[in-house]
């Protein structure tokens, strides 16, 4: 199938490079959702029913598409940090990073002929300790701002990160392990795409 029923439910350049970098062609149509944390949710419920949520969304107007939906928590000691709202809060949520171990959390959804099957993929990352000056800089550079937790592996953040336990792709936005094995379920590996 030329893959052209894909909708990537994600306004992440992250993930549609991931997913671009695999061979697929798709289109990107951003779920608008409600992102209100559930009383007494847990963060790994939380990104699955997020995940959920946007390719649901997008199913309601593309009934005959394959949808894939991705939501990203990174989370110390059980505390979610979201997308800093603030340089202040990107400087905090990266001392609280420095010097432990995290767990990021990525949710994969995929809504395919009225059915929604999902996955996590949780990956424990280790920083290094690090330097209020760098901290400073690379909140300056701009990197951190939208990104989940305050920081890029792909990017300059990428210095800061001394181990790396489950998935780098899933740390970056999007497990491509767990996504290849939801699409081949789907009765659409990801290799067909190869064969042009």
């Amino acid at each position: 199938m030329g893959m052209t029923g894909l909708i990537l439910a994600s306004a992440s350049p992250r993930r549609a490079e991931l997913l671009t970098r695999i061979g697929l062609a798709f289109s990107v149509q951003p779920a608008d959702i409600d992102e209100t944390l559930v009383t007494g949710e847990t963060a790994l419920n939380y990104v699955e029913r997020l995940a959920r949520e946007k390719a649901l969304a997008v199913a309601r107007d593309n009934p005959h598409s394959l949808i894939l939906g991705s939501d990203t928590s990174v989370v110390m000691n059980g505390e979610i940090l979201g997308k800093p709202g603030s340089v202040a809060e990107a400087e905090a949520s990266l001392t609280r990073l420095s010097g432990g171990t995290h767990q990021v959390m990525t949710a994969i959804a995929l809504v395919h002929d009225g059915g929604c099957q999902s996955v996590v993929s949780v990956t424990d990352v280790t920083f290094r300790e690090l330097g209020t000056e760098e901290i400073r800089a690379y909140v300056a550079s701009g990197e951190p701002m939208d990104k989940a937790g305050s920081y890029g592996i792909q990017g300059l953040g990428g210095i800061f990160v001394s181990e790396l336990k489950g998935s780098y792709s899933a740390v970056v936005g999007l497990p491509l392990q767990e996504t290849a094995e939801l699409l081949a379920r789907a009765g659409h590996p990801v290799w067909r795409s190869w064969l042009r």
